[in-house]
């Protein structure tokens, strides 16, 4: 029985890592939690799946929780990082999910690779971010990493078993989210409404955000570059909007792999969970006669009209602490649009003028993590300086 800690258990990966684990009850056994402020939710997981420690936002969020609970439970509560990290590192865990959203998830990461714990990653600022620390630290520490998106988990799958060195392009398929063939114009009368409506996949607010103006692509580009140690540039963008192939390789044979499935994330989390082995199918099998599957398509992004993507290849490419800089922008400006506080182009126009700051100010080459930290801070206030 393999011992999980998720971090991030209220959100969308975190419960449905827990309904993986539902239907395998004799295989995985689950120890600690970790929400920001969803206590209601946090409140019925730990009645059901009965964890030793979990952990929230605050110091205000946790006494609040400890009221709530059973008179009989027996679980501990702790806050901020410190409880994640705790929660993370515990003796008993044997592998961490991490799928919590943005930079508040990569201390708890790196804690738990020190730590020995594998790494079932959902969480793309980790390596967006701080790719050139976690990476080596993983070789160091002879963990497994494991990817849980479904872009990664393909291309993990179709090199298994490739010989060293074989692969030559990574293909990652995109959906083209809501906006896919809109012009400039466009969108810049999109709503909330609208760039929350997702065409293929149920996500959290951010992560819908990032898909429907393709930085959630460019995150994974950078993400890609760092899982699989190919430049950004050996990384193709393709739109296909049935989401039924994940992914592709070509290999340096002109041989093209591709991994498919109907859409549910699902899937990823529990080849994640079980690797190395398999385990019998939970979601829908795939059938090339359903009507789900009708016609394959792909086509090239439009660059010229989300230019997100081309500022994440650009921050792959210079490296360091640009994109710990890009990202950060990122988080605050889509944070904004989702209170009514920007519109969505000022999603692009904000990332750009810290970027061009930061690389103005000067990019710093082979950061440290606290580094990489300052940066992110920095990126933050400036972001905020920019939107006032």
């Amino acid at each position: 029985m393999k011992s999980l800690c998720i971090l991030g258990s209220t959100g969308s990966i975190g419960t449905q890592t827990l309904q993986v684990v539902r239907h395998f009850p004799e295989e995985f056994k689950v120890i600690s939690l970790t929400c920001g402020y969803n206590i209601e939710t946090l409140l019925e997981q730990i009645i059901e799946f009965k964890p030793l420690c979990v952990s929230v936002a605050t110091k205000e969020r946790k006494e609040t929780l400890k009221r709530m609970l059973p008179r009989d439970s027996k679980v501990k509560v702790y806050c901020g990082d410190d409880g994640n990290q705790h929660c993370a590192t515990l003796p008993k865990v044997d592998c961490v999910v991490a799928a919590m959203v943005g930079m508040r998830g990569l201390p708890s990461v790196v804690a738990a690779i020190h730590a020995g714990k594998e790494i079932a990653l959902a969480n793309k600022e980790t390596l967006v971010a701080a790719g050139s620390i976690v990476m080596p630290l993983v070789k160091q520490k002879k963990i497994s990493l494991r990817p849980v998106d479904s872009e990664h988990s393909a291309i993990w799958q179709c090199l298994w078993g490739q010989p060293e060195g074989s692969l030559k392009k990574i293909l990652l398929t995109a959906s083209g989210g809501p906006f896919r063939g809109y012009s400039r114009e466009k969108l810049e009368k999109v709503t909330l409404d609208e760039a929350l409506a997702h065409p293929t996949w149920n996500m959290g607010g951010k992560i819908t955000i990032d898909s429907a103006s393709m930085m959630n692509k460019g995150l994974e580009v950078i993400e890609a570059s760092w899982l699989f140690d190919v430049p950004v540039d050996q990384i193709d963008v393709v739109v296909h909007p049935q989401s039924i192939i994940h992914s592709m390789i070509e290999l340096k044979d002109s041989s093209v792999l591709a991994q498919m499935g109907f859409p549910n994330m699902m899937m990823p989390i529990q080849i994640a969970l079980f690797y190395p082995t398999r385990s019998p199918g939970i979601c829908q099998p795939f059938s090339p006669f359903s009507e789900k599957a009708g016609t394959l398509t792909f086509e090239p992004c439009d660059k010229q009209v989300f230019r997100l993507l081309d500022f994440a290849y650009h921050a792959g490419l210079v490296g360091g602490t640009l994109p710990a800089a890009m990202n950060a922008a990122n988080e605050i400006v889509v944070a904004d649009f989702l209170n009514g506080k920007a519109s969505f182009l000022d999603i692009e126009k904000t990332v750009e003028r810290v970027m061009e700051r930061h690389e103005r100010d000067g990019v710093i080459q082979n950061p440290s993590l606290a580094e990489i930290f300052a940066v992110d801070e920095w990126a933050r206030l400036i972001t905020q300086e920019i939107r006032k």
